[in-house]
């Protein structure tokens, strides 16, 4: 079990919020490294200065959109009736990892997964 970081994550911590970064330290003191999606990051980087955020980066891997989960994330979007392609891949890649998703979308994640006939592990922040 893991944590997957999506765009709601990082604008807390760009933000300074303590629950955040609170979480974030346990993980990495765990020797876990929390996922990022390369379409969270696009959804949350606005070109900098972001320090905090480039901070909270660190010890993150953040997890390519490359054709194999490009493609994955879209049928997810079909079969859920959804068209946010950040949070199908945040979904998709959460659930074959079985990570926890820390997010402030709760309720679109809930959806994608109930379309797939799973549940979805979540944090809200």
């Amino acid at each position: 079990m893991g944590i997957t970081y999506d765009t709601g994550a990082l604008l807390a911590a760009e933000a300074g919020d303590r629950k955040i970064w609170s979480i974030h330290a346990r993980s990495l003191l765990r020797g876990e490294q929390p996922v990022v999606p390369a379409a969270v990051l696009g959804q949350a980087w606005r070109g900098g200065p972001q320090p905090a955020l480039s901070r909270f980066l660190r010890g993150c891997l953040v997890e390519a959109l490359d054709e194999t989960r490009a493609r994955a994330a879209g049928l997810v979007c079909a079969r859920s009736g959804t068209r946010d392609i950040v949070d199908a891949s945040v979904a998709t890649g959460a659930l074959a990892r079985g990570d926890l998703v820390v997010t402030s979308d709760a309720d679109d994640l809930q959806l994608i997964a109930g379309a797939l006939g799973r549940s979805i592990r979540l944090q809200r922040i």
